[in-house]
Protein backbone atom coordinates (compact mmCIF):
# COMPACT_ATOMS: atom_id res chain seq x y z
CA UNK A 1 0.00 0.00 0.00
CA UNK A 2 3.00 2.90 0.69
CA UNK A 3 4.24 1.91 -2.86
CA UNK A 4 0.79 2.66 -4.15
CA UNK A 5 1.11 5.87 -2.25
CA UNK A 6 4.65 7.09 -3.43
CA UNK A 7 2.81 6.68 -7.38
CA UNK A 8 0.07 9.14 -6.58
CA UNK A 9 0.98 12.77 -8.01
CA UNK A 10 -0.36 15.53 -6.64
CA UNK A 11 0.23 17.99 -9.77
CA UNK A 12 -0.68 15.24 -12.78
CA UNK A 13 -3.19 15.64 -15.43
CA UNK A 14 -5.21 12.75 -13.96
CA UNK A 15 -7.09 13.99 -10.68
CA UNK A 16 -6.32 12.81 -7.00
CA UNK A 17 -9.52 10.61 -7.22
CA UNK A 18 -9.02 8.76 -10.55
CA UNK A 19 -5.42 8.10 -9.29
CA UNK A 20 -6.50 6.41 -6.24
CA UNK A 21 -9.16 4.42 -7.72
CA UNK A 22 -6.75 2.97 -10.67
CA UNK A 23 -4.38 1.85 -7.58
CA UNK A 24 -7.05 0.27 -5.49
CA UNK A 25 -6.28 2.61 -3.19
CA UNK A 26 -9.11 4.38 -0.55
CA UNK A 27 -9.31 7.78 0.07
CA UNK A 28 -9.21 7.52 3.92
CA UNK A 29 -5.83 5.28 3.67
CA UNK A 30 -4.63 7.74 1.38
CA UNK A 31 -4.84 10.33 3.96
CA UNK A 32 -4.36 8.27 7.39
CA UNK A 33 -1.69 9.36 9.27
CA UNK A 34 -0.24 6.45 11.99
CA UNK A 35 -0.68 8.27 15.30
CA UNK A 36 2.11 6.32 18.01
CA UNK A 37 1.04 5.27 21.48
CA UNK A 38 0.79 7.60 24.07
CA UNK A 39 3.79 8.19 26.76
CA UNK A 40 1.48 7.19 29.25
CA UNK A 41 0.80 3.66 27.13
CA UNK A 42 4.73 3.60 26.73
CA UNK A 43 5.23 3.57 30.71
CA UNK A 44 2.39 1.16 31.42
CA UNK A 45 4.20 -1.35 28.51
CA UNK A 46 7.80 -0.62 29.99
CA UNK A 47 6.35 -1.69 33.45
CA UNK A 48 4.53 -4.62 32.31
CA UNK A 49 7.80 -5.37 30.42
CA UNK A 50 10.06 -5.25 33.38
CA UNK A 51 7.14 -6.94 35.55
CA UNK A 52 6.88 -9.98 33.23
CA UNK A 53 11.07 -10.49 32.93
CA UNK A 54 10.34 -11.42 36.84
CA UNK A 55 6.59 -13.01 36.70
CA UNK A 56 6.23 -14.78 33.18
CA UNK A 57 3.55 -16.34 34.27
CA UNK A 58 1.09 -13.59 34.76
CA UNK A 59 -1.66 -12.74 32.67
CA UNK A 60 -3.82 -9.99 31.94
CA UNK A 61 -5.54 -9.88 35.61
CA UNK A 62 -2.53 -10.46 37.09
CA UNK A 63 -0.79 -7.46 35.60
CA UNK A 64 -4.01 -5.22 35.66
CA UNK A 65 -3.11 -5.73 39.90
CA UNK A 66 0.20 -5.42 39.23
CA UNK A 67 -0.44 -1.91 37.83
CA UNK A 68 -3.18 -1.05 40.46
CA UNK A 69 -0.81 -1.57 42.65
CA UNK A 70 1.96 0.52 41.58
CA UNK A 71 -0.28 3.50 40.88
CA UNK A 72 -1.66 3.13 37.45
CA UNK A 73 -5.38 2.88 36.59
CA UNK A 74 -6.06 0.91 33.08
CA UNK A 75 -8.34 -1.12 32.46
CA UNK A 76 -8.25 -4.99 31.76
CA UNK A 77 -8.92 -4.50 27.98
CA UNK A 78 -6.24 -2.17 27.88
CA UNK A 79 -3.55 -3.68 29.76
CA UNK A 80 -4.85 -6.91 27.23
CA UNK A 81 -4.42 -4.75 24.13
CA UNK A 82 -0.95 -3.73 24.95
CA UNK A 83 0.31 -7.19 26.23
CA UNK A 84 -0.89 -8.92 23.06
CA UNK A 85 0.79 -5.56 21.12
CA UNK A 86 3.87 -6.65 23.41
CA UNK A 87 3.75 -10.04 22.34
CA UNK A 88 3.91 -11.21 25.62
CA UNK A 89 2.06 -14.55 26.59
CA UNK A 90 1.35 -16.35 29.50
CA UNK A 91 2.89 -19.12 30.49
CA UNK A 92 1.27 -22.07 31.26
CA UNK A 93 0.79 -25.86 30.56
CA UNK A 94 -0.76 -26.07 27.24
CA UNK A 95 -1.92 -28.90 25.17
CA UNK A 96 0.67 -32.30 25.33
CA UNK A 97 2.84 -31.29 22.04
CA UNK A 98 5.25 -33.89 23.41
CA UNK A 99 2.80 -36.56 21.60
CA UNK A 100 3.72 -38.00 17.84
CA UNK A 101 1.68 -36.27 15.67
CA UNK A 102 0.95 -37.47 11.77
CA UNK A 103 3.57 -39.39 10.16
CA UNK A 104 3.86 -37.13 7.36
CA UNK A 105 4.60 -34.44 9.62
CA UNK A 106 7.37 -36.63 11.35
CA UNK A 107 11.37 -35.30 9.78
CA UNK A 108 14.38 -37.25 10.64
CA UNK A 109 17.23 -35.28 12.60
CA UNK A 110 19.61 -35.06 9.91
CA UNK A 111 22.51 -34.19 12.00
CA UNK A 112 22.79 -37.49 13.85
CA UNK A 113 25.82 -39.39 13.75
CA UNK A 114 27.65 -36.82 11.30
CA UNK A 115 30.76 -36.04 12.58
CA UNK A 116 31.56 -32.22 12.36
CA UNK A 117 34.95 -31.39 11.64
CA UNK A 118 35.04 -28.61 9.69
CA UNK A 119 33.99 -24.64 9.61
CA UNK A 120 30.77 -23.83 7.82
CA UNK A 121 29.66 -27.33 7.35
CA UNK A 122 26.54 -27.04 9.71
CA UNK A 123 25.15 -23.49 11.25
CA UNK A 124 22.40 -23.18 14.21
CA UNK A 125 20.08 -19.96 14.58
CA UNK A 126 19.35 -18.31 17.64
CA UNK A 127 16.37 -15.59 18.41
CA UNK A 128 16.69 -13.92 21.58
CA UNK A 129 14.30 -11.13 23.11
CA UNK A 130 15.94 -8.13 24.00
CA UNK A 131 13.71 -5.24 25.87
CA UNK A 132 14.39 -1.50 25.02
CA UNK A 133 13.81 1.78 26.38
CA UNK A 134 10.56 2.24 24.02
CA UNK A 135 9.60 -1.17 23.73
CA UNK A 136 11.55 -4.38 22.45
CA UNK A 137 13.49 -5.82 19.52
CA UNK A 138 14.58 -9.65 18.74
CA UNK A 139 18.20 -10.35 17.95
CA UNK A 140 18.88 -13.27 15.62
CA UNK A 141 22.14 -14.90 15.31
CA UNK A 142 23.52 -17.78 13.06
CA UNK A 143 26.39 -19.48 14.63
CA UNK A 144 28.85 -21.86 12.83
CA UNK A 145 28.85 -24.97 14.92
CA UNK A 146 32.80 -26.09 14.32
CA UNK A 147 34.30 -22.27 15.22
CA UNK A 148 31.46 -20.98 17.56
CA UNK A 149 32.06 -18.02 15.01
CA UNK A 150 28.60 -15.63 14.47
CA UNK A 151 28.41 -16.04 11.12
CA UNK A 152 25.29 -13.63 10.75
Amino acid sequence: MSQGKKMVERTAKISLNRQLNLLGISKGSFYYVHKAESEENLTLMRLMDEHYMEHPYKGVLQMHDFLSGVGYHANEKRVRRLLRKMGIEAIYPKKNLSRLGKAKYIMPYLLRGLDIDGVNQVWQIDITYIPMKKGYMYLTAIIDVYSRFVVG
